[in-house]
């Protein structure tokens, strides 16, 4: 097949969003499809450009042909700059669609409204079918992400994303709880597919004693990790507050990413002299698990008010680790559901640094607890979230858009 893919986060982006579409893209290559990819320039999870931004550049990665163009980088989170952001990727896009050969199937990739437009667009202007990789809720994700102005947007963004959905011919979630969303909106439930995301498979790097001492880690801290993005949607000020609280208990807090929201969190650490707190740079694949395994205990952090817009990619990496978690998340959220499927953890009231700090104390007077919470977490992901399970689940979705097509 010749395959289309529309996203706004490709390789080399080491953030969820950009692997867990890497993944099957290349996959799709390697299995002889011609794949091709149409983005913009890495810049997540830092939102700042990792490469020189260009108008145009086009290359090949691993089998893939990728079709990059400029976009517009918000410094800041708001409804506005946000409009702006997926303005530049919709119309940098467009440019972008007919520099190769026809395809035979579009896939858009949706965390961000602009890889449905684009698909959808794609479709009519090439007369060929279209699916949806659904990683996130985006009328969801504008009323409860905290993003400034998102509320009043809200019901025009859910408008637009469930009219993309029911003219696609398919839909891949990557959450259960997506699918009475979508059904509810009009979408035939024979269209909808879950389809899960999965572990990498990097291997660590280094000894867990080299890499605490790499860190700055004593070796009788206690370490609470949180990874990945920090943003408006991970209310990371409940993990300062936690700090404060669990000063002098041996407990050590470290926020390891990046994001726009980092120089404040840094800013207001250094303001109530958290000595339990410290930040660590986004770390390399290799360092980045390795970084994972020397934690005692893994954190996922979230607004209350997400609840169902999105499933963190970061679970899949925390869960192969076997080490214990604490999601102090909505208790009716994706989040929640998936840790307590996994039997890997604490589920903790959300922006409640007292309930964070009573989780943590908890599993950290329990050796036992805390083994068997890890064991749980890495069979679940050894069950389900293994790529050679999930990655053929991919191949088969975009083998349906087409023979749908034909019937």
């Amino acid at each position: 097949m010749r395959v289309l893919i529309a996203s706004t986060y490709y390789w080399p982006e080491t953030g969820g969003p950009g692997l867990h579409v890497t993944g099957p893209a290349e996959y799709l290559a390697a299995r002889g499809h011609e794949v091709a990819v149409v983005t913009g320039f890495p810049h997540y999870p830092r939102w700042r450009p990792l490469v020189p931004r260009r108008a145009r550049a086009t290359e090949t990665h691993e089998g893939v042909t990728i079709r990059r163009r400029w976009l517009h980088i918000p410094r800041s989170q708001s409804a506005m700059s946000r409009a702006l952001y997926e303005g530049s990727l919709v119309g940098g896009g467009l440019t972008a669609l007919h520099d190769g050969p026809r395809p035979d199937v579009i896939v858009g990739v949706m965390p961000t409204l602009s890889g449905g437009v684009l698909a959808a667009a794609a479709a009519r202007a090439f007369n060929r079918p279209y699916g949806l990789l659904i990683h996130d809720l985006m009328g969801a994700a504008a009323d409860q992400s905290g993003i400034r102005g998102g509320s009043r947007v809200a019901a025009t963004v859910r408008r637009a994303e469930l009219s993309l959905a029911r003219r696609a011919r398919g839909l891949g979630i990557i959450a259960e709880g997506f699918r009475g969303y979508f059904e509810q909106g009009g979408v035939a439930a024979d269209r909808i597919k879950r389809l899960r995301m999965w572990t990498l498979g990097t291997e660590p790097t280094e000894p867990v004693e080299e890499t605490r001492r790499r860190l700055g880690w004593a070796a009788d801290d206690f370490v609470c990790l949180h990874g990945g993005n920090m943003g408006q949607k991970q209310a990371l000020d409940n993990l300062l507050e936690a700090a404060a609280r669990l000063g002098g208990n041996g407990v050590r807090l470290v926020l390891a990413g990046d994001g726009n929201d980092r120089p404040r969190l840094e800013s207001r650490a250094r303001e109530m002299r958290l000595e339990n707190l410290s930040f660590a740079p986004v770390q390399p694949w290799g360092q980045y698990e390795s970084m994972l395994r020397a934690a005692d205990l893994l954190i996922v952090n979230q607004r209350a008010s997400v609840s169902d817009m999105s499933l963190p990619s970061k679970l899949t990496s925390y869960f192969v680790t076997g080490r214990p978690v604490v999601a102090a998340v909505a208790a009716e959220s994706e989040t929640a559901l998936e840790v307590e499927a996994a039997e890997a953890g604490l589920v903790v009231a959300p922006e409640d640094p007292d309930a964070l700090a009573q989780g943590i104390l908890s599993l950290r007077h329990s050796e036992d607890e805390r083994r068997t919470h890890g064991e749980r977490a890495s069979a679940y992901a050894e069950r389900y979230l293994r790529a050679e399970s999930a990655l053929p689940e991919y191949e088969q979705f975009v083998r349906g858009l087409v023979q749908g097509r034909r019937r």
